[in-house]
């Protein structure tokens, strides 16, 4: 069996060399790099990673931890992470805290058991005690889609209040003004921005928010149709729905065909995230959609900048904040006429 000596041997290089290129590429030339690699795969020489991270006091796994695995936006986002990690030889695992602070704990607590190299996290409403235990942490950590103020690391998403901010003012030149909101989980930082953007952006048009139209989802599908199912059949019921995310925004879009009502001639529908499958929704939705698998690419490039980091001085806190794009579909029009 080939080992480390016989690379170094062949490559014309030291041991210690031949360890650091195959650990961080970076740190060596381009063209020694390149001898190392030609001489391992010639001797058919292949790292033992349970030694490099025993060496390294970390391993080359970086865990991913969301809230659910049913909103299909994380499906994109694992994507970015995935490609990004692998072109640093580091493999990527997911684990879903169901929006559990304690399940997210356990979940944290096993991943640097395991010694990953880090942690890119969707946080969610942590308490005080989950919060400092966060803070503490040794490995290093980016936080995703849900930003904690309190919380001083690295962070990536995107312009909520802006996403919204499209969509509203979109039904506002329609001439729509009882326009509805079915918002996220109340408390999370998304869903707190997306209401502050839907608000922001009625009151600047002159219009006062109705806060017996502002709902919340909790960003779940079953709940937005509850919700819909409520907001139709009254008696002043909105001309319009912004949804926080897509899967409220397809319970919403059941919810209307249930009471047999006509999207959008009877209620126009606006969303934020493309609908799997949108091509075949009918109607195709107007959405904001944010660039997923980017942000994902990103949150890995600030994980990776950590992990590797050698520097005498932390690197500071950084953050990446994404511009949506508006994309009008077939969903939205101008309010029925009384």
């Amino acid at each position: 069996m080939a080992t480390i000596r016989d690379v170094a041997k062949l490559a014309s290089v030291s041991i210690s060399t031949v360890s650091v290129a195959l650990r961080d590429s970076s740190q060596v030339t381009a063209e020694t790099l390149k001898r190392i690699t030609d001489a391992a795969e010639a001797v058919g020489y292949t790292p033992n990673p349970v030694a490099q991270s025993l060496k390294a006091g970390r391993s080359r796994l970086i865990g991913v931890v969301i809230g659910s695995m049913q909103n299909p936006w994380f499906g994109d986002l694992m994507a970015g992470i995935e490609d990004t990690a692998l072109e640093h030889h580091h493999l990527v695992t997911l684990s879903e805290t169901k929006t559990d602070p304690q399940r997210e704990r356990a979940i944290i607590d096993a991943l640097t058991g395991q010694r990953v190299g880090g942690i890119i996290i969707s946080p969610h409403l942590p308490s005080g005690e989950h919060l400092q235990f966060l803070a503490t942490l040794k490995t290093p950590l980016v936080a995703i889609d849900h930003k904690i103020e309190a919380l001083n690391t690295d962070f990536v998403g995107i312009d909520n209040q802006l996403a919204t901010s499209m969509l509203t003012q979109h039904l506002l030149r329609l001439g729509h003004r009882r326009i509805a909101h079915i918002a996220g989980s109340s408390g999370l930082w998304t869903s707190e921005q997306r209401k502050k953007g839907f608000r922001d952006t009625l009151v600047a048009a002159g219009v006062d928010p109705d806060e017996s139209l502002i709902v919340d989802g909790q960003y779940s599908g079953d709940v937005a149709y509850d919700q819909t199912m409520r907001l139709l059949t009254r008696p002043d019921r909105p001309t319009a729905i912004v949804a926080a995310n897509s899967l409220m925004a397809l319970g919403a879009l059941q919810a209307i065909n249930d009471l047999s009502f006509n999207c959008p001639e009877d209620i126009s529908l606006a969303t934020i995230d493309s609908v799997p499958w949108g091509n075949v929704i009918h109607p195709q939705l107007t959405v904001v959609v944010q660039p997923i698998a980017e942000i994902g690419q990103a949150a890995a490039s600030f994980l990776l900048d950590r992990i590797q980091h050698r520097g005498p001085e932390p690197i500071p806190p950084r953050e990446k904040i994404f511009v949506p794009k508006f994309i009008t579909g077939r969903s939205c029009a101008p309010p029925p006429k009384a």
